[in-house]
């Protein structure tokens, strides 16, 4: 075997290198179908990785997947926390979202349309607003790791209940807050060019990555999410470590709200965070991660949460209703599904195997 040759294998062999494939395959198919069908007839039509500056910020489709994909790949790191840990999944998260977008508008007051109110209880809301989500992590993980309930079972208390404590908040209306500063979360900061979901997701992923791999804390997320009571044997706490991702996951829901509440400078509870926890599920699948927990790798669920939204803004740009854009979803769930069930990933080590064997060279 040449050197070239190892070298490609150890990318395709690469975890994140089925990711990485999945988003540019989602932006060629875009320009594909922009140089097919624009309005100007058939040509090459490379508009979708145009960028340009307009008073003083980043516009372009590039930007604007990358702006709508903050809050998701919020909740997709704090997801593939819980699922290496437990080896389920928190379905609750689209509903912390909107409780806790809930709950910042609330302390901000208590009338139908938010006009007014000081920086102290700006900051009031966005710390009360957090504090809820990590209550509902706390809430969930507690059922998980001490109760030992069923990840998708003790999420889905939240997941039902949530939503409908956010209405209560509310009173059933959309609460609108008329403070241009309230946008800022979910727009531009003033005078950075970079939207702001994006710096705050950057944020969020770099000391996530910094506190997961400079400390041991990574190492045991895994070793719990591998084998509970070997970890216990061996002197890891077990359930304080699902306890604490569940916790995160919460929190990471309290930021996306945040961020939903500020792009509409709203508070809709009934659909922030809409449907939202399946987009983070199905981010952790695209980034290479295994549902049944153990080793997991951060920046393939981030490059996924990228790829949903993309395709997501692809599926919009072909003119596709908003209420069909579900169904391609479904379709890409059940082709991650399949690939990663246990027959198939038998059947490929089998296939190896008999190659190896034979002295062929199997791709």
């Amino acid at each position: 075997m040449n050197k070239e040759t190892s070298t490609l294998k150890r990318m395709v062999g690469h975890q994140l290198f089925m990711p990485i494939i999945s988003l540019i395959i989602v932006m060629l198919i875009t320009v594909v179908y922009k140089s097919l069908f624009g309005k100007d007839g058939v040509h090459l039509d490379l508009t979708f990785f145009q960028i340009q500056i307009t008073n003083g910020h980043l516009y372009g489709y590039l930007i604007d997947i990358l702006n709508h994909a903050g809050g998701l790949v919020i909740l997709a790191i704090g997801m593939t926390l819980t699922v290496a840990s437990s080896a389920g999944t928190d379905i609750s998260v689209g509903a912390v979202s909107a409780l806790c977008a809930a709950v910042c508008v609330r302390v901000l007051g208590r009338e139908n349309v938010v006009a007014d109110y000081s920086t102290g209880v700006y900051i009031l809301a966005f710390i009360a607003a957090m504090l809820v989500g990590a209550l509902c992590g706390v809430f969930n993980g507690y059922l998980v790791a001490y109760l030992d309930i069923q990840p998708m079972v003790a999420t889905l208390i939240l997941f039902t209940a949530g939503r409908g404590m956010a209405q209560l908040l509310v009173n059933g209306y959309i609460i609108y807050v008329r403070k241009e500063s309230y946008k800022w979360l979910g727009s531009f900061f003033p005078h950075i060019p970079l939207p702001s979901a994006l710096i705050v997701a950057m944020v969020v992923a770099v000391v996530m990555y910094l506190v997961l791999n400079k400390t041991a804390l990574g190492l045991y997320i895994q070793a719990v999410g591998i084998n509970k009571k070997a970890s216990h044997v061996v002197g890891l706490n077990s359930k304080m470590i699902i306890l604490l991702t569940y916790v995160f996951c919460g929190w990471c829901a309290s930021i996306n709200g945040l961020i939903k509440s500020s792009e509409i400078a709203s508070v809709d509870a009934n659909n922030i965070g809409l449907m939202m926890e399946l987009d983070a599920i199905l981010s952790v699948a695209i980034g290479g991660n295994s549902l049944g927990g153990g080793k997991f790798n951060l920046f393939g669920s981030i490059i996924g949460a990228v790829t949903i939204q993309a395709l997501s803004t692809v599926l919009l740009s072909m003119s596709v209703e908003s209420t069909q854009v579900p169904v391609f979803k479904a379709l890409l769930v059940a082709a991650i599904v399949v690939f990663q069930s246990p027959e198939i990933q038998r059947w490929r080590r089998n296939r190896k195997a008999r190659a190896a064997a034979a002295g062929k060279k199997v791709a």
